[in-house]
């Protein structure tokens, strides 16, 4: 009885986000307040009724009750806990119910939080939004019903796909989901503003803090997917251009240029209809992300679902949202003034500069991931578009970016002066230089462009920091005026630091482990050594176990420095006994941010295992970087200035009466 009352929930949700759909827009376009205020009531009781449907089914994983077949099919009675609380995400239904979930919450918030909103906007917000969620719960109850019975009910479930049995895929889907679903705000104030005809700069205002949310939420969920392929799937990288990679990384893409062009919008009120158009992208790359991962038509690790009837519903979806938007946008774009003057050397020339580039990037990824599927479905023609396309063609449109990044905060609104900036990093540039000089030496001479790739990230890292020194004073005025002035200084710009010291610590990563890592295949046997980023390795040997839910092999390593044992370390191979599916789990040891990294293979014919040893050199600057990022994203949405909205009414004083003396 309670999985019917999970679905009956669901069904609500599905007829409140209707009534939500319509009511606020009737009333925004009739002026009618009472209307409007409804999308409150409604949005906050839509999100109640989809979290009590998604706590029905997290309920129905844990307790394993396999009469559901979405429990039956992704769950097991002998799986660690935790692992039952993933599996309510680690499949096509429930993924697409906590989709859901975070989108009404979303509604929710603006709804609580957005009060301060002109009265038509926050109305016209919510009936998007709705519009959205009304979609997607007819796509779930139509076509991913999570709560489907099974008559009579298994006994046991097939278990959760193993290699989703891991807890960075038990954080990954929700932090993705939240930076995918958090730009639909920014989508509804673009459709919002477009439909009641104002947009302005407390427009973008508003729209700044949604888009540095879902920024610095699909930021973490990029960044923990990453390493968890990189350590649980046992191939040693951490990144492949995989589609369904890309198909994150394109809305990430888009909604950087969307952070800063709304802060150009914000300041100057320039670029205005640029700022609208970008938000509509972000979240129509979102879709299309959904689109690829749960249509079928893509084969990866990460896709979910492989059904037709669910990619044409998906489809029609995107054709409905991004199609009518667009239009919606032609239709008012012309009657929109493009904002204020700025000269091409400008502050805002170079946000624009940015954004150009951006947005050519993610357009390249796009035409990488899609391109074989048009070929395929008009040719029959199978290409595969790989990592050399995209190594080549991104890497040469982000080195314009990344050297112009530390120009952009030191450069004047409306017109700078480029030399003057070029001026203030003369210590970064020469810092970089030196750099990229000393690596290039202690390396022997090459390769040169990585020596340079490193000296660009400790350029970006030291520019970064050029700006807060110059604002406070260092250097210049006494310790304690320039230590008040850097404390004084608004936390948006600490954020701003921090979030381009990442790139430039993610940079260095990158550069540092694709130039320098080493990979030596080698048959061991008990006892035999190998030598490995200057540390030796020596296998002791194999001893099988056994796990909740599988069994495995595992090898024991010892990490020898001069003869001296510093580390040990496991990496094994499991059978998981539901599935007989076998997984690979590598054996990692850090070495302050390089990594040891092996991976077992197959027995030889001798008795010898084979063993894949990966030496990553400054790979944790990758994700580290990442961390840089995120931690300046919260800063950033912390500043006052990013929670004030529109000053709110007044309430009435009463009139002070005077008494006449007696």
């Amino acid at each position: 009885m309670i999985i019917e009352f999970g679905h009956y929930a669901l069904v609500l949700a599905l007829a409140t986000s209707i009534l939500q759909s319509l009511l606020p827009v009737i009333g925004a376009w009739r002026g009618e307040r009472s209307l409007m205020q409804s999308g409150t009531t409604a949005a906050i009781t839509s999100f109640a009724l989809v979290a009590l449907s998604f706590a029905v089914l997290t309920y129905a994983h844990v307790t394993s009750d396999f009469s559901v077949a979405n429990v039956w099919e992704n769950s097991h009675s002998m799986i660690p806990l935790l692992y039952k609380y993933s599996g309510v995400w680690g499949n096509h239904e429930g993924s697409m119910l906590l989709w859901l979930l975070i989108l009404t919450l979303f509604s929710a918030l603006v709804a609580v939080f957005g009060r301060n909103l002109p009265d038509t906007l926050r109305a016209n917000v919510l009936g998007v939004q709705a519009w959205i969620a009304t979609a997607f719960s007819l796509f779930i109850l139509l076509t991913s019903n999570p709560f489907n019975r099974l008559m009579p009910a298994p006994g046991e479930g097939r278990d959760l796909n193993p290699v989703l049995q891991d807890v960075g895929l038990a954080i990954h889907p929700p932090l993705l989901y939240l930076g995918y679903v958090g730009f639909s705000v920014c989508f509804s104030f673009a459709v919002a503003a477009l439909i009641d005809g104002r947009i302005d700069a407390a427009w973008a205002r508003w729209v700044r803090p949604w888009t540095l949310a879902a920024w610095t939420f699909l930021t973490a969920g990029i960044a923990m997917g990453s390493y968890w392929a990189y350590y649980e799937l046992g191939w040693g990288g951490w990144w492949f251009w995989d589609p369904v990679e890309n198909a994150s990384f394109m809305p990430w893409l888009a909604g950087t240029a969307l952070l800063h062009s709304a802060l150009v919008m914000e300041k100057r009120e320039a670029l205005k209809i640029w700022t609208v158009l970008l938000a509509i992208l972000t979240f129509s790359l979102s879709l299309l992300g959904t689109f690829l991962v749960r249509s079928g038509v893509l084969t990866s690790v990460h896709a979910f679902a492989n059904d037709p009837t669910r990619g044409i519903f998906i489809l029609v979806i995107l054709v409905l949202f991004i199609g009518g938007a667009l239009s919606l946008f032609a239709f008012r774009a012309v009657r929109l003034k493009a904002g204020g003057l700025f000269a091409p050397i400008s502050r805002e020339g170079a946000l624009v500069y940015n954004n150009l580039i951006l947005t050519t990037a993610a357009a390249t990824v796009l035409t990488g991931t899609l391109y074989p599927l048009a070929l395929e479905a008009l040719t029959g023609a199978k290409i595969s578009v790989g990592p050399p396309f995209f190594n080549m063609t991104f890497g040469l449109l982000m080195l314009p970016l990344l050297l112009a990044v530390p120009f952009g905060p030191l450069l004047a609104w409306k017109r700078g002066d480029l030399l003057g900036a070029a001026q203030r990093l003369f210590a970064a540039i020469g810092l970089g230089l030196a750099v990229a000089l000393g690596v290039f030496y202690a390396r022997y001479g090459g390769p040169v462009m990585a020596a340079a790739g490193i000296g660009l990230g400790i350029y970006l890292i030291a520019g970064s920091l050029t700006d807060l020194v110059l604002r406070a004073g260092i250097g210049r005025l006494p310790l304690a005026t320039a230590w008040a002035r850097l404390k004084g200084l608004p936390r948006s710009s600490f954020g701003t630091t921090l979030a381009h010291a990442g790139v430039g610590v993610t940079l260095i990563g990158i550069v540092a482990v694709t130039a320098y890592e080493t990979e030596t295949i080698v048959e061991m046997k008990p006892g035999t050594t190998v030598e490995a980023g200057g540390f030796t390795l020596r296998f002791d040997g194999m001893r099988e176990g056994n796990g909740p839910n599988f069994t495995e092999e595992s090898a024991h390593f010892d990490i020898l420095s001069g003869g001296v044992v510093v580390s040990d370390f496991w990496s094994s191979k499991r059978i998981y006994t539901a599935r007989r599916m076998p997984t690979t789990e590598a054996g990692i040891r850090t070495f302050g941010t390089s990594q040891l990294y092996v991976s077992l293979g197959d027995p030889a014919p001798d008795g010898a295992m084979v063993i894949r040893i990966w030496w990553k050199p400054f790979i944790l600057c990758i994700w580290g970087g990442a961390v840089l990022m995120m931690i300046g994203g919260a800063i950033s949405l912390s500043d006052r200035r990013l929670r004030v909205g529109v000053p709110k009414k007044a309430k009435p004083q009463p009139k002070l009466v005077l008494e006449p003396a007696e």
